[in-house]
């Protein structure tokens, strides 16, 4: 295919997996197809071979994925079809190829019909996540709908290999093709600390190290939390940080300089999390979690990818996500704690981790090295993880007790269902349905479908969500509002009763209240340090609390965020990881746009204005008074904005442009934009 050698001239013939998947017909029937081969073997390509040969015959694509980290990868690759005559988006009614994450495309598949019945293909990446407890059943279900509403459109679903691939193949109506081939062969190994001599973990990740050093190779470590991340990235960079030739240490504090910069750049002094992985860094060994900026995680991933860090010490949502091959890969960490107490990971876990070792175009071979502490401990990991089975797969979708609700509301919202027989059946042909009519094992659950439905569709009712007519049950105003959008219903509920029961607006009451739903991205405490500190600035704001957690750590960094204090500020006043507060700071504005259509809803319209006021606050991280230089001026951001008013007041009628720029930060190109504004 001449658009596949263009776009990607590095391929020069397809591997044993693509092959045997194109023999067995897989481009020309039209039948539905779960591919299951390992990590780094071609699926993305097959993927995109089908997509390529049904838009040339005048149909139209979907690729959906479960993260927008994914989503933004595949856009950035997929650009190249665009040479061709081919548009890659992520809106389907204006792309052939449309890049979506699981929870837009569920909603297009309630409220979009039109544009479903248009997809030709549906195509699922990481199809092994619908035995995931969040994004599960929300694909589970839109792919359910897409079979119902477009019948016609051929599914592919990518996918890791997994142990119950037919019992899947079968709710699919899909043929099934499966196959082990690598393009680097995996050595998978358990090692004791007796066989390195060794007394402990970390020193046995040392003399791995040491050794892959010498051969010029790379190591990803996965831990089990962001402290041991940093704890073990802060080790390792000291054992070997002396004896570091000078150009590499040359290599690596130019990183450790980029990763100070981005703090800098968004008006922050480097935090003290920062400051560490810059020490790190210049050791050799990064720590990578979801605790540092955003734009410092894809430093360390593309300098790691150019050979410029020794290793990166990561949690284990490393393995979904980023395509950040190494050839020797550590999992130091095989326990995961649970509400019950610690918990071994499961074998799909290691399989994925592990997948990650061995660099196609590099590597030879890769290692992934799972480290026990005894000959006795590896004896049982060696069977219960390299000689075992991966788990089953089964459907999370009625214990995700939130799913099942936003299901219903979908389903009476959209028209498609209005009597409980109709939820019923609906379920029936979801994968949860295929499984409790088709595996023994699930046949005692059997009238528990039943029993779920009307138990939620009783809940849904008490809480004004639906409502039962006499032409059958309808989303109420509330339920459409809910329906329309990916908030729980938990949060939904919280909200509502904040606005029926709230008669003056508290600014930081309502953050508070915000950070307690389940929809908020924590910014989490280091250590316990902090707490006495953010127990004393929600008191300051009339917030008394007992408990201190993430949910009361989170609310004190957004109240300094909207005082226009820094990352750098925050992170010292709570000792909390104030990477995450822009981040946070989103998600609460967005939140509280949510809360607004419901106070709306709700017939409670005398807040409008100062949720419009709270919302922007949160997103430019500002006090009230220069929201409209912040909004009226693109990318002035909340620092310069600032500054402009201490040197010039607020009126900017008579400041002329050469003036303009002796404020720092400000250039010719933002002077001209805020002089355009000031006339405005």
């Amino acid at each position: 295919m001449k658009i596949i050698k263009d776009c990607y001239p590095f391929i020069e013939k397809l591997n044993p997996a693509q092959k045997a998947a194109i023999k067995q017909g897989y481009l020309e029937d039209q039948h539905n197809y779960i591919l299951a081969i390992p990590t780094a073997s071609g699926k993305t390509l097959l993927g995109l071979m089908a997509a390529i040969k049904t838009i040339l015959e005048g149909g139209k694509v979907i690729y959906t994925v479960p993260l927008i980290s994914i989503q933004n990868e595949k856009i950035k690759e997929f650009k190249e079809l665009e040479k061709h005559g081919i548009s890659v988006g992520k809106d389907p009614r204006s792309s052939d190829l449309a890049i979506m994450v699981f929870e837009s495309f569920d909603i297009l598949t309630r409220f979009s019909w039109n544009t479903l019945k248009e997809i030709d293909l549906l195509i699922v990446d990481e199809f092994h996540m619908i035995g995931e407890y969040t994004r599960g059943p929300i694909i589970e279900c839109a792919i359910t709908r897409s079979m119902i509403l477009n019948p016609g459109m051929r599914i592919i679903a990518l996918s890791a290999t997994l142990s119950n691939l037919e019992e899947i193949g079968a709710w699919l109506n899909a043929k099934v093709i499966q196959h082990d081939y690598r393009p680097v062969p995996l050595y998978k190994e358990v090692i004791s600390l007796d066989m390195l001599n060794a007394r402990e973990k970390n020193e046995a990740i040392v003399k791995i190290l040491q050794d892959a050093i010498k051969d010029e190779n790379q190591i990803l470590v996965f831990v089990s939390t962001r402290r041991f991340t940093e704890a073990l990235a802060t080790f390792v960079s000291q054992k070997i940080g002396k004896k570091i030739p000078k150009e590499t240490r040359k290599k690596f504090n130019e990183v450790a300089d980029k990763i100070l910069e981005i703090p800098q750049k968004s008006g922050s002094a480097p935090t003290f999390t920062c400051l560490k992985l810059a020490e790190c860094i210049r050791g050799g060994v990064a720590f990578h979690h979801a605790g540092l900026f955003t734009r410092q995680r894809e430093i360390i991933e593309d300098e790691f990818r150019n050979g410029n860090l020794y290793m990166i010490t990561a949690t284990p949502s490393l393995m979904y996500g980023v395509n950040l091959p190494s050839q020797t890969v550590i999992i130091r960490d095989y326990t995961r704690w649970t509400r019950q107490g610690p918990k071994w990971i499961p074998v799909f876990d290691y399989e994925q981790m592990s997948g990650r070792a061995g660099r196609p175009q590099y590597d030879q071979v890769g290692y992934s090295y799972l480290l026990a502490k005894s000959p006795e401990e590896a004896y049982q990991l060696r069977e219960y993880y390299i000689q075992g089975e991966v788990e089953p797969t089964s459907s999370k979708l009625i214990e995700n007790k939130d799913a099942v609700y936003h299901q219903i509301i979908g389903q009476i919202a959209a028209g498609l269902s209005d009597n409980p027989d109709e939820l019923i059946e609906f379920f029936k042909k979801t994968f949860y349905g295929h499984q409790l009519t088709n595996n023994p094992n699930m046949n005692i659950f059997a009238d528990n479908l039943e029993y779920e439905i009307n138990s939620s569709l009783e809940f849904l009712i008490k809480n004004e969500i639906i409502r039962p007519t006499p032409t059958g049950l309808r989303a109420t105003p509330f339920g459409l509002l809910i329906a329309n959008s990916n908030y729980s219903v938990e949060t939904s509920i919280k909200l509502r009763h904040l606005a029926t029961e709230m008669d003056e607006l508290d600014t930081y009451k309502l953050i508070y209240e915000i950070c307690k739903t389940p929809d908020m991205p924590f910014i989490s405490f280091k250590t316990r340090k902090g707490k006495d500190r953010v127990r004393e600035k929600l008191q300051e704001n009339g917030i008394f609390v007992m408990d201190v957690g993430n949910p009361e750590a989170t609310a004190s960094s957004l109240i300094e965020w909207i005082n226009e204090r820094s990352e750098y500020e925050i992170e010292n006043l709570f000792n909390v990881y104030a990477a995450s507060t822009r981040r946070a700071a989103y998600e609460a504005s967005q939140l509280i746009r949510f809360f607004k259509k419901i106070c709306e809803v709700a017939g409670v319209y005398g807040h409008s204005q100062a949720l419009d006021m709270l919302t922007a606050r949160l997103y430019y991280g500002v006090k009230e008074d220069i929201i409209p230089f912040v909004v009226g001026v693109k990318r002035l951001g909340r620092v310069r904005a600032r500054r402009l008013v201490k040197t010039f007041g607020y009126n900017l009628e008579n400041v002329n442009e050469d003036e303009l720029q002796k404020v720092d930060g400000i250039g010719p190109k933002m002077a001209a934009a805020i002089k355009k504004y000031a006339k405005r």
